[in-house]
């Protein structure tokens, strides 16, 4: 059976969209998901499924959507591309601390390091699906802003190295 890791915008974080993650480990058994787990309280969650990435999305959506009251968007990746993100880190002399990693649904235009406002001192890259961000004086600190990642969801890469090891630790 497939593993994937899904990743939820918005939630738990800086006091919006407050779901317990016993509540998301519900919805994820609720649709058939086996072994799921949550990790920290901000949204990620890792399972096997017989689903497909595309119905797992729409089906969390859904129910996120019931239980919040508005729209909460679902990043899915399965657990070899959340490993191969983790691997394609282009920046792996700076503090995994640093680097963020703004999943997207799609490819993220060939333009879209072009319009970023407030930038600094940080590195980006693009991925298959992800931005990468290197905050050499952290998050906290940034005016950076990317449109290209606006509807995406951001983790850094100490997150998503925990939720790898996690995802590859599920029974396929």
């Amino acid at each position: 059976m497939p593993v994937f890791v899904a990743l939820l915008r918005a939630v738990n974080v800086g006091g919006t969209g407050k779901l317990p993650m016993a509540e998301l480990k519900a919805m994820c058994e609720a649709e058939g998901h086996t072994q799921v787990q949550t990790y920290i309280a901000s949204g990620n969650v890792v399972f096997g499924s017989k689903t497909s990435a595309p119905v797992i999305r729409a089906a969390l959506e859904a129910r996120l959507q019931l239980y919040m009251g508005k729209a909460v968007g679902v990043f899915v990746r399965t657990a070899a591309e959340l490993h191969d993100v983790w691997q394609a880190n282009p920046f792996p002399d700076a503090p995994a601390s640093r680097v963020m990693v703004h999943f997207l649904h799609d490819c993220p235009p060939l333009a879209a390091l072009e319009h970023l406002k407030g930038r600094q001192r940080e590195e980006l890259k693009l991925g298959h699906r992800e931005i990468y961000v290197h905050y050499p004086e952290g998050l906290g600190s940034s005016k950076l802003v990317i449109p290209a990642a606006k509807t995406g969801t951001g983790r850094n890469l100490n997150t998503v190295a925990k939720l790898a090891e996690l995802a590859s630790k599920v029974s396929a």
